[in-house]
């Protein structure tokens, strides 16, 4: 599959300052775009994501270009991929994601502190290495396979930029939002 169009945060600038409309869409968990997001984006987490239903709503045509961002870039291309898979070919990545809209200049809108899910994976990780490596020392040596199978996972993870962990954890309460969700979703 070929990789999806891109585009750089100072040529978002550029759309975003035109006053003309753009479809940007954040693909983090809900948790993640209440504690920043650039100002125009409105989000659609990546396990929710549904290219057809989002070109059916748009206000636009459905040709115009529709833009996906995350964190630094990589669920962004996960998403214009899901586009493409869907044979819609107007999707496009911003590179670096919100942390290099931010650090160009864009408007953000700074919610609640939450731990990122990048954090939590690693800490989830460690916690189930060491739990796995003192459970085989002490009690038996089977419990070495929660060890090996978390190393396993992890460089599955790596070698396809796709984490298991990462995409279940993002599905867990805390990462949701709190009391009002239609604020995680306006724009």
């Amino acid at each position: 599959m070929s990789t999806s169009s891109t585009i750089t945060p100072d040529q978002l600038q550029e759309i975003m300052g035109s006053n003309r409309d753009l479809d940007l869409i954040d693909v983090r968990t809900p948790a993640e775009f209440q504690e920043l997001h650039v100002k125009s984006a409105r989000n659609v987490p990546l396990d929710k994501l549904d290219p057809n239903a989002i070109v059916k709503e748009r206000n636009g045509s459905a040709e115009e270009p529709v833009y996906m961002i995350c964190r630094s870039g990589s669920r962004g291309e996960m998403a214009c991929q899901k586009f493409q898979k869907a044979g819609l070919s107007n999707a496009v990545n911003v590179v670096g994601g919100t942390m290099a809209c931010e650090e160009a200049g864009l408007p953000v809108v700074r919610g609640r502190k939450v731990m990122s899910l990048e954090r939590q994976v690693r800490i989830a990780a460690g916690s189930l290495v060491v739990i796995g490596t003192a459970l085989g020392a002490f009690v038996h040596p089977g419990f070495l396979g929660i060890a090996a199978f978390v190393g396993a996972g992890l460089v599955f993870a790596g070698i396809t930029d796709t984490c298991g962990m990462g995409m279940m954890l993002a599905r867990m309460p805390w990462n949701q939002c709190s009391g009002n969700t239609s604020s995680c979703s306006t724009k």
